[in-house]
């Protein structure tokens, strides 16, 4: 019996589903009256999986929240006429580290929120090089000191 039962669970094995987490997913999809929000509203909340959706027209935000496909979530938004919706861009201001770097900073996002944007801050070699421009050891350091 051993033998049968490791040649079935070896070679006669189903593939198994890929199980989806509960996750949150974000989009910016810009709504301009009832009938637009109704429509963005069913054509997501048909999705299997979605437990419940979320929608601020002032912000342009449509929240998702269940056991559903990020990119399925963006499509179903743009087949119904919404062409240009994206993942929500948008990070809390407080998050990130350089609030006013260029590329971080966007007019038209929310209160409170600016682009989510990679930035880092200087290396030490850059650092170490400008101050040495204006050390008082560099006998080619600048003439306004």
């Amino acid at each position: 019996m051993g033998a049968l039962n490791y040649i079935i669970s070896n070679f006669c094995t189903v593939p198994s589903k890929k199980i989806k987490t509960m996750q949150t997913v974000e989009i910016k999809v810009k709504m301009d009256c009832d009938g637009c929000e109704r429509k963005v509203r069913n054509a997501v909340a048909t999705i299997k999986g979605v437990k419940s959706v979320e929608i601020n027209r002032k912000q342009s935000r449509v929240t998702v929240n269940g056991c559903v496909d990020p990119n399925k979530v963006l499509n179903r938004v743009k087949r119904t006429g919404k062409k240009k919706a994206e993942f929500w861009p948008y990070v809390p201001q407080h998050v990130v580290t350089y609030p006013h770097a260029s590329g971080v900073y966007d007019k038209r996002a929310p209160g409170g929120y600016v682009r989510n944007v990679q930035t880092f801050a200087a290396s030490a070699d850059t650092e170490e090089k400008f101050m040495s421009l204006f050390s008082e050891d560099n006998v080619n350091a600048c003439s306004i000191m």
